[in-house]
């Protein structure tokens, strides 16, 4: 990031400092990264006591073999006992742990008490299908209550799950199956997305008939969600309603090793052979609990929580599944889009249900602004008291128009930044703690250790950039990718021994706080100058007449790369033309410099995301490079490709 950039946002009149009534009751305070900078591996003992274990551990860490850590190392526990039966022991039986939106409108409420039921009879249905401790199961659900019973009842069995996106096809499933071998697959006949019923069980039956003989799965277990018409093979499908409904509430969960398999998650946009990153039991359930309760300053008598992931993401396992509910959270599960019936219905639940904590994604946030601060006006948000966001760098206007217009120009904004593999939040503000500046996630949290390093390795000063390194193992850290342990070191470990590359560009401004610059692919080289993807949305975003923006680098004969923009206008922008793709380069090279001006603009419907709501940048970069576009399976809406690729080719207004 240029240093002209970093100062016009770090600006004074751009830190948020923590609001002093938050600050005085925050879960966590501001000596909590002291107690952990002295003893990093007692602090990470102490928070594992937010668990109950069946058998304590006897070794925090054992790092004898890196990269491939152990920790907790003898203690014994159930992931699922911790996350429901406890809290019925602990009289929290009556607490909802969800309230379900339906998009068509209906409403369910779950208690805790109702919740560990239906993990109990899932578990002893799929104990019925043969499902035993370390064998997978298969998850492709929408977001519905099932799903999260559905994991639940995998990790009381200890039966390693693999939560595949609604979205994706029946390709991307079958290779995901296959892959990890799951013996079960549960499914629905289909879900609600803006407003029709969309199908799901045809591309398990799809995914099976590709795999043919060679298919592990030996049953699928199908939920009536739509109750539109689905086929049924006789020996191998079953009815959830026949198998689940019908089995006993009764189930004693057993205890298994901190190291046991808990699930299987493959990373979005990943070609050729599928990624599969491995998370185990205690630590990365003690990490996702710890970071829930400080980041969120989860109150649990109080605060009811949203997070609007898909629970096919790892923020749905982490942020809605494993965490919340291991801190005894109530929640809300909303099953479709943000703009089905209207483009109000998420302010709309937010009102009804008292919502105080909510998390969502730069993306969500930029197509919010597009539709006009007159919407959410329209609604009482005052519950809100801390907002989240996650998925991506947010643009530092994203973040202000969020903070004003959703949070009151009151609640604190928590930018969180982890991944798939790191299993939980590494870096983020602690909203009673830290002043916050927009667009940046600040500092590592207490107990994590994160430095920014040149092509050396060497910690870089103040004032500049490098690469983002973990230069310690934490709990919640993946433990090797699946079936590949060589794949695991060589893509998480070689570029800088001894430390953890997380593939992100980062830069310390002059205080020390830290920005993500995006992915060391999506930082472009023009002409020997290194340009941030996310520097140069950021730019773009901040006019005015601009909603939504992707960069991606193309090849260029004269300068090595090329910046190319997709950019989506407001509504109020209309449909542009060259007169204002031309002001929008002038306003990238007024604001970075006119090394960034991009080549091209393109003005576009809508950008290629996947369910998560990543914009898959590579598809962009075919069309930039007028070359085929690659597999598109992974997208929440295929038709997006097509309809930039049928009419946006051609430049516009390029010098």
């Amino acid at each position: 990031m240029t240093q002209t950039a970093i100062d016009n946002l770090a600006h004074e009149d751009r830190i948020f400092e923590p609001p002093a009534d938050l600050a005085a009751h925050a879960n966590v305070k501001a000596d909590e990264y002291e107690r952990a900078a002295a003893d990093r591996l007692g602090f990470w003992a102490e928070k594992a006591q937010l668990l109950t274990w069946e058998t304590p551990f006897t070794e925090v860490l054992d790092w004898s073999d890196p990269p491939f850590a152990k920790w907790f190392v003898g203690g014994r526990l159930n992931v699922a006992y911790n996350c429901v039966d406890r809290h019925v022991e602990n009289g929290l039986g009556d607490k909802v742990a969800f309230h379900f939106v339906g998009e068509p409108g209906d409403t369910r409420d779950l208690t805790y008490a109702q919740l560990k039921d239906e993990v109990s009879k899932a578990a002893n249905a799929l104990t019925e299908l043969g499902v035993r401790a370390g064998d997978r199961v298969a998850i492709y659900l929408p977001m519905i209550p099932e799903a999260v019973i559905a994991m639940l009842a995998c990790a009381r069995l200890g039966a390693p799950h693999t939560v595949v996106f609604g979205g994706f096809s029946s390709d991307a499933l079958a290779s995901r199956v296959e892959d990890c071998s799951a013996k079960v697959v549960i499914t629905a006949d289909g879900g609600y997305r803006r407003g029709a019923p969309s199908a799901l069980k045809p591309a398990v039956d799809a995914a099976l008939e590709k795999l043919g003989d060679a298919s592990p799965v030996e049953h699928v277990v199908v939920v009536r969600r739509t109750g539109q018409d689905t086929a049924i093979v006789e020996g191998r499908d079953r009815w959830w309603d026949d198998v689940v409904d019908t089995a006993s509430p009764e189930h004693t969960p057993e205890a298994f090793d901190s190291e046991h398999p808990l699930y299987v998650m493959y990373t979005s946009g990943t070609t050729g052979k599928p990624k599969g990153i491995l998370h185990t039991t205690g630590g990365y359930l003690t990490q996702c609990a710890y970071t829930f309760q400080a980041v969120f300053d989860h109150k649990r008598d109080t605060d009811v929580y949203w997070c609007t992931a898909d629970i096919g993401w790892v923020t749905g396992h982490s942020y809605i599944v494993y965490g919340p509910t291991a801190m005894a959270a109530t929640q809300v599960l909303y099953e479709g889009t943000p703009d089905t019936p209207h483009k109000g219905r998420w302010w709309e639940i937010i009102a009804d249900k008292g919502v105080t904590l909510f998390y969502t994604a730069p993306t969500a946030i930029r197509t919010f602004m597009k539709w006009g601060r007159e919407i959410p006006a329209k609604y009482d948000l005052s519950s809100l008291r801390i907002l989240g966001s996650v998925g991506e760098p947010i643009n530092p206007e994203a973040y202000v128009w969020y903070r004003t217009h959703i949070g009151g120009d009151r609640t604190p904004v928590v930018d969180t930044w982890w991944q798939t593999e790191t299993g939980a939040h590494m870096m983020s503000p602690l909203p009673g703690v830290t002043a916050a500046k927009p667009g940046s996630a600040m500092a590592a949290l207490p107990g994590i250790a994160v430095d920014v390093v040149d092509d050396t390795g060497k910690s870089v000063a103040n004032g500049e950039g490098g690469y983002l390194v973990i230069t310690e193992p934490w709990p919640s850290m993946l433990r090797t990718i699946w079936g590949d342990d060589e794949r695991y070191k060589d893509t998480y470990w070689a570029r800088f021994p001894g430390v953890y590359f997380a593939g992100d560009g980062a830069k310390r401004d002059e205080d020390g706080a830290i920005w993500i610059l995006g992915r060391v692919d999506d930082v472009m080289n023009v002409s020997g100058h290194r340009l941030s993807t996310s520097e140069i949305e950021s730019a773009l975003v901040s006019h005015p007449a601009v909603a939504e923006a992707a960069v991606v680098g193309a090849t260029d004969e004269t300068t090595g790369q090329a910046v190319v923009a997709f950019v989506i206008l407001r509504e109020s922008a209309g449909e542009g033309g060259d007169d204002l793709v031309a002001e929008l380069r002038s306003h990238v090279a007024k604001e970075i410099g006119p090394i960034a001006k991009p080549r091209q603009i393109m003005v576009v419907p809508d950008l290629p995301k996947t369910r998560s709501g990543k914009i898959m940048r590579r598809l962009l970069r075919d069309v930039a490079e007028n070359r085929e576009v690659g597999d598109a399976t992974t997208l929440a809406d295929s038709s997006v490709m097509d309809l930039i690729t049928a009419g946006l080719r051609k430049p516009s207004s390029g010098e």
